[in-house]
């Protein structure tokens, strides 16, 4: 759990549910965090997923303008198309204003 937010941001999710199959998608997803994290403006990622391939991925950043400049990367943007094409059965992306983030460190 990414610890390191004590100023608002924005919130990416994406919710999404994978295909049967998916050959490549995690390495795709790993790649593609690495890639997030060199961004301008990139501030953290958590993503979880269970085994029947519901997940959620949550990044963060600092302004609406990363997120775009992250949006239209062009090697994120091959990545999307493929998985439109390959591994999504569908999903769903939102944007957030973080205003206020607490951590408990139990």
């Amino acid at each position: 759990m990414d610890k390191t937010r004590t100023t608002s941001c924005y919130a990416v999710i994406f919710w999404s549910k994978l295909r049967e199959g998916g050959e490549g998608y995690q390495e795709a997803a790993e790649r593609m965090e690495a890639l997030a994290a060199e961004q301008e403006g990139y501030v953290g990622i958590e993503s979880v997923r269970d085994a029947s391939g519901d997940g959620v991925t949550i990044s963060y950043w600092e302004s609406r303008e990363a997120i775009a400049r992250w949006r239209d990367h062009p090697e994120h943007r091959l990545i999307q198309e493929r998985g439109r094409r390959e591994w999504y059965a569908e999903y769903r992306l939102e944007v957030s204003r973080v205003e206020r983030s607490l951590h408990f460190p139990a």
